[in-house]
């Protein structure tokens, strides 16, 4: 009885520990489930294929953006592209003043000396010429008077909107665009045939004419008087207070008639040639407008750095963010986004609308390839620009390795520990 029922045991069990159904099946769907959602891993932006393949996809391009791989003359047309900057207005049309030119809503201070018996004899205030030596060194125009003569000092006159003032006895005399010394000659000759020997001393009291505003993140805003001594942007800035902010983080803007410049304060501190002479009625406004660039995607850091110099280049920007991550990022795929200026738009053959003053553009830099190093250092950056790194083709196969490796592992180790 004992035998048969021995032998009637399935040989095949016999010394098999019982096993663990199922683990295999669970261990491939598993990975099956993986491999399906590889694509669906995290991410810190797109792959260079997906780059270029959302530009010619208008559903996911509604901005028409292009793509442009850095050739040398791109990087040419970037280089030389700089902003109407303030040594621009001194061109061949640029006509130089001296800041003595008088004109509308100026005030004159006017004062007449006359030998005898004048026509001003008598008139608001009189005295002798031992006054006149004074006057005459204040205004610094006009001589000393005849001795003997007699002074009449007029009420203050202000030039009219034709270019006009009135001088009693003499009437209407145009002034605008004269000099203190050519005003006091043209009085002068208009009353000599009714005065014996007058001279005449004009000093402006009120100069509206020679005159800038300056306005904006300065710390006084208001009108600024300009004399012969050729005052400059970075006097007129320091007459004003100087600036709110560190120079670094403003930026001049000078309109003078219908043209409008700017520059970083900085720049013209570190310029010569771009602290140019102010000019009767510029308009000089201070704009605090910290310059930063944006860094994404697989470099060493993403972030937000501000340029901190005048100028900065597209490789030193890269070098700022610490360059391509060498675990994730894919060196031939770097990318510049930037909205363009017109006149590179249409050097690159881009349509432009009516009105549209930036064209979303994305230069492309492949830094497998040792020229584009050399380009890098040509392409100056711009406030606001972005720069992405791709992904690497293997990143996600390096991620999903790793995500099944922390899956499996703990099973592994299970299994083993059960043995």
């Amino acid at each position: 009885m004992t035998g048969s029922s021995v032998t009637g045991r399935r040989p095949s069990l016999m010394g098999r520990k019982p096993s663990r159904p199922g683990w295999a099946v669970v261990m491939v769907g598993v990975v099956g489930c993986l491999l399906a959602g590889c694509n669906t891993l995290p991410s810190s932006g797109p792959e260079e294929s997906e780059i270029i393949s959302q530009q010619k996809n208008p559903n996911k391009n509604s901005l028409g953006f292009k793509i442009f791989p850095v050739t040398d003359q791109l990087a040419s047309w970037l280089a030389e592209e700089k902003p109407p900057l303030l040594s621009t207005l001194n061109t061949t049309s640029y006509v130089p003043t001296h800041n003595d030119r008088l004109g509308p809503g100026d005030h004159l201070a006017i004062s007449i000396y006359e030998i005898g018996n004048g026509v001003f004899t008598g008139g608001i205030t009189t005295s002798t010429t031992t006054d006149a030596g004074n006057l005459t060194s204040m205004s610094g125009v006009g001589g000393a008077p005849p001795i003997g003569a007699v002074q009449t000092n007029l009420p203050v006159v202000e030039v009219n909107n034709d270019g006009n003032i009135f001088i009693p006895y003499a009437g209407k005399v145009h002034v605008t665009g004269l000099t203190i010394s050519e005003i006091s000659q043209r009085i002068n000759n208009s009353l000599k045939h009714i005065s014996t020997r007058p001279a005449v001393i004009v000093r402006p009291v009120l100069d509206e004419t020679n005159v800038v505003m300056v306005y904006g993140d300065v710390v006084r805003s208001g009108r600024i008087a300009l004399t012969p001594n050729q005052e400059r942007v970075l006097d007129v800035v320091a007459l004003a207070g100087g600036p709110k902010q560190l120079s670094e983080d403003t930026l001049v803007q000078l309109t003078r008639g219908d043209r409008i410049v700017q520059a970083p304060l900085k720049l013209i501190e570190q310029t010569p040639e771009q602290d140019i002479p102010l000019q009767p009625g510029d308009r000089l406004e201070l704009l605090s407008e910290p310059r930063t660039f944006t860094v994404f995607g697989a470099s060493s850091r993403v972030t937000e750095i501000a340029f901190g110099t005048p100028q900065v280049s597209l490789a030193e920007a890269l070098s700022r963010a610490g360059g391509v991550s060498d675990a994730q990022g894919d060196p031939t795929a770097v990318y510049l986004f930037r909205f363009e200026d017109r006149n590179i738009a249409a050097k690159l053959g881009l349509q432009i609308d009516p009105g549209q003053e930036g064209v979303p553009v994305v230069y492309h830099l492949d830094l497998m390839n040792t020229q584009d190093y050399f380009l890098a250092q040509k392409i100056p950056m711009k406030n606001r620009d972005l720069i992405y790194v791709a992904n690497a083709k293997i990143n996600n196969f390096n991620k999903f390795f790793n995500l099944l490796s922390t899956i499996i592992s703990p099973g592994i180790t299970a299994a083993w520990l059960a043995k």
